[in-house]
């Protein structure tokens, strides 16, 4: 049994559940234990930066402490913003031991840095990959266009996901369950992010161009790994068909889905039920 700490973060307790029974069906099928971090907080996502550095480092900080104190020394952080912020917060401490030393007052407990963070992608490659073609039970035969968004893929100097512009480690993973990844432009394009509340229409015209390409690039389903660039393709579709003025009903998978899908997992355990636009597949 594999055992490693886990942060749900916001999202995946609420909106995006689907996301959290997806990764946690997936890690059963492969014997991987997640330890959800007690008393875990928000982590600040897309608005804590903006408003204050220091309340920016000390949410992240607490929670990468918590795991330190639970003695974890690997943690899956599944949502891609909360992810990044988790990773930048660590980078930026590790470099400046002063600043440790105040966000470790401001939090009231010591941070030493010492646990390592996966996202989703990176607890797959580490622990699922190599065994995937000994469990797949039903191809998933079918073009995808996978979608990388903003928070996944940059600060590139901090994340160093693989190609800044054209990652391919989740096209790649798709193809050992039979997937076809197709060729196109809006891999790493920002579909709205945090505007999904305040700026519905702004999504649907930034969300509008990403499923738009993946379709005229002859996509039947597009893959992510974030919950909110879930909630803008999939959630503010009426948005997007409004903005296209046609009807577009392409689903949005995330890729623990899709891998569960291949090894045999019930739609249910999978969470399909839960999207807005239906998954026929």
């Amino acid at each position: 049994m594999i055992k490693i700490g886990f942060y749900p973060g916001c999202s995946l307790t609420g909106s995006s559940r689907e996301y959290a029974e997806s990764v946690i069906a997936l890690c059963e099928a492969f014997n991987i234990e997640l330890k959800q971090i007690p008393d875990w907080n928000c982590c600040g996502a897309t608005a804590a930066h903006n408003l204050d550095k220091e309340l920016s480092l000390a949410l992240p900080a607490r929670i990468l402490a918590l795991a330190e104190q639970n003695g974890m020394t690997e943690i899956v952080v599944p949502c891609a913003a909360c992810y990044n912020r988790l990773s930048v917060t660590e980078h930026t401490l590790n470099a400046d031991e002063q600043l440790r030393a105040r966000i470790s007052e401001i939090i009231e407990m010591p941070y030493e840095g010492t646990v390592k963070i996966l996202n989703v992608i990176q607890m797959l490659q580490k622990y699922v990959v190599n065994e995937l073609a000994n469990k797949i039970v039903a191809p998933f035969d079918h073009k995808v266009a996978c979608y990388y968004g903003c928070l996944l893929v940059r600060p590139h100097e901090i994340l160093q996901f693989d190609r800044v512009e054209d990652p391919q480690t989740i096209d790649e993973m798709l193809k050992l369950v039979g997937a076809q990844p197709v060729d196109w432009a809006f891999k790493t394009e920002c579909c709205g992010a945090g505007f999904s509340v305040s700026q519905p229409d702004i999504v649907g015209k930034l969300s509008g161009k990403i499923v738009k390409d993946a379709v005229d690039r002859g996509a039947e389903a597009m893959v992510v790994a974030c919950p909110m660039c879930h909630a803008n393709l999939d959630m503010r579709r009426p948005a997007i068909n409004s903005y296209l003025k046609t009807t577009i009903d392409i689903p949005v998978l995330y890729v623990t889905q899709v891998l569960g899908l291949a090894l045999g997992i019930s739609r249910e355990k999978l969470g399909l039920q839960r999207h807005f636009v239906p998954v026929k597949f």
